[in-house]
C-alpha cells in the first residue's frame, strides 16, 4: 500500500468499504484516496482542498451525485 497515514473521514462508519481518505505527502501536500482503489491517489493544493471541503460542506455538490 502506501508509504503514509491515510486518515478516514468520521463520517464513514465502521469497516465502510467505500471512503474517501487524506493523507499529506512529505511535503505537507494534501493527497485524496478511495478506499476501494488504494492505488491511485490525487494530490491538490491546500487552498484546493479547503475550497473542497467548504463546497461539499455547503451542500454545493448535490447535484452532481448521480
Amino acid at each position: 500500500m502506501s508509504r503514509w497515514e491515510w486518515r478516514k473521514s468520521s463520517f464513514s462508519a465502521g469497516d465502510a468499504p467505500n471512503c474517501v481518505e487524506l493523507a499529506a505527502d512529505p511535503v505537507g501536500a494534501p493527497r485524496l484516496r478511495e478506499s476501494t482503489v488504494p492505488e491511485a491517489t490525487i494530490t491538490t493544493s491546500r487552498p484546493a482542498l479547503r475550497a473542497l471541503l467548504a463546497s461539499v460542506k455547503a451542500d454545493q455538490l448535490d447535484d452532481l451525485a448521480g
